[in-house]
């Protein structure tokens, strides 16, 4: 198997894995109803969000363990491995009974599925950027890590279109909330069966090959401390922006903007699209640029531009409106979400990647984005909707530091970057 293809099959793997993510954020407003009571929609709303958080809140046991086989056993088998565990829990949600015919354990059962899913996704992502990594070629990691990131927006990008389709050809309101939700979860399954069949093809990194058995690997992960501390200080104002665009985006144009389900899931998928658009190119300009001035640029611009772009939006009544402000939001977070994958890879040796990459990312991610949900409800149940828009921007301003602090990862051999990177972190 070529190279390029390669890659593109770890990414449109990694796209199945994240539309089953995704599917349940898209779904929630119909299938909360049939988990949660149904008298207090914000309440069922937020349940919901809860337990979509609560994946998140796993995701670090799955970076531990699947990044340890990743970097014990290969790439390869453990991103095989992911996709089928997150197969199961698609499946899970998809035949799980309601709250009214097997009771108190229906929440239960789809928090177990949420959990499995977390798993999942905490063995995803460090895995993944890490293949990309070692397989794309130095003066071009920039570009292909916007090609990667492209397929986690993708994801959510199918998951809206799934919705989209149901709402506007097949089933009626009605049908969504007793069992047309259902449907992309039973999809979500069969392509993650068809993202395991492609991934079994592809091939281990010749760095893995070449670097595997060298050190024992904890005491050299432990070592890594400040790269570690870089991913956490990178992750937590560009997640945050992610989340707040991507899951919450669709709630948000709903329940306080006030538009219709087809307006909310047309602006929600058209930015996405206009997302993906954006991270080729922004990955392939880091390539030439260097990695830091880029994220230099998302700090402040999205520290300053957060605010000002969300209490518009909450006062606009308008679906055009509500699009542009969300695509200008894209313009702003895609400067981070384009490069992030081989940013934090760039950061750690080939023998602890995958862990380095792993398992900083997902505690960030449990703490800063799978939590914008259930924050930004909260200040909603509270009255306080736009404390969530102060709340968002400070994450940004947050990361900040770490961007100015950070080195300039790009335009290095990947063998020398393995020798020099690990020693510059190392040394106090």
């Amino acid at each position: 198997m070529s190279r390029l293809k390669a890659i593109l099959v770890g990414a449109i793997g990694n796209l199945v894995e994240w539309y089953d993510v995704y599917a349940y954020a898209a779904f929630a407003l119909y299938f909360a109803p049939t988990f949660f009571p149904k008298s207090n929609p914000v309440a069922a709303q937020l349940a919901a969000a809860l337990l979509f958080a609560l994946a998140y809140l796993v995701r670090p046991l799955g970076s531990i363990g699947f990044g340890y086989l990743a970097d014990r056993y290969g790439r390869r088998n453990t991103l095989t491995a992911s996709i089928l565990l997150m197969c199961l829990g698609s499946l899970m949600i998809a035949l799980c009974p309601g709250v009214a015919t097997i009771g108190v354990a229906a929440p239960i059962i789809l928090a177990f599925a949420r959990v499995i899913q977390g798993l999942s996704q905490g063995g995803e992502y460090g895995t993944s950027a890490t293949y990309l990594s070692e397989q794309a070629k130095p003066e071009h990691r920039g570009f292909y890590s916007g090609i990667w990131y492209t397929t986690l927006a993708g994801g959510q990008l199918c998951a809206l279109l799934v919705l989209f389709i149901l709402q506007k050809l097949f089933l009626s309101p009605d049908q969504l909330n007793a069992w047309g939700w259902r449907i992309p979860f039973l999809l979500g399954a069969a392509l993650a069966l068809w993202g395991l069949v492609m991934r079994r093809a592809m091939p281990e990194t010749d760095l893995f090959l070449e670097a595997r058995r060298r050190e024992a690997i904890w005491p050299q992960f432990l070592r890594q401390w400040r790269g570690i501390l870089f991913v956490v200080g990178i992750t937590i104002g560009g997640t945050s922006a992610f989340y707040t665009y991507t899951t919450y985006m669709q709630k948000f144009l709903k329940l306080s903007v006030g538009l219709r389900d087809e307006e909310t899931t047309l602006i929600t998928a058209g930015s996405l699209l206009f997302a993906i658009l954006l991270q080729p190119l922004y990955g392939a300009l880091s390539d030439r640029i260097g990695r830091k001035p880029q994220l230099i640029a998302f700090g402040i611009l999205g520290s300053i531009g957060t605010y000002p772009l969300l209490s518009t939006l909450y006062a606009t009544r308008s679906a055009l409106t509500a699009f542009c402000l969300i695509c200008a939001a894209f313009a702003i977070v895609s400067l981070y979400t384009s490069i992030t994958a081989t940013v934090k890879a760039e950061l750690f040796p080939t023998e602890v990647r995958a862990l380095g990459v792993g398992v900083p990312y997902a505690v960030t991610v449990a703490l800063f984005g799978g939590s914008i949900d259930s924050v930004a409800l909260w200040f909603k149940t509270e009255g306080m909707e736009q404390g969530f828009f102060w709340y968002a921007s400070a994450c940004i301003l947050a990361s900040l530091p770490a961007y100015l602090l950070m080195p300039e990862t790009s335009c290095r051999k990947r063998s020398k970057e393995d020798r020099v990177m690990s020693q510059t972190l190392m040394d106090p």
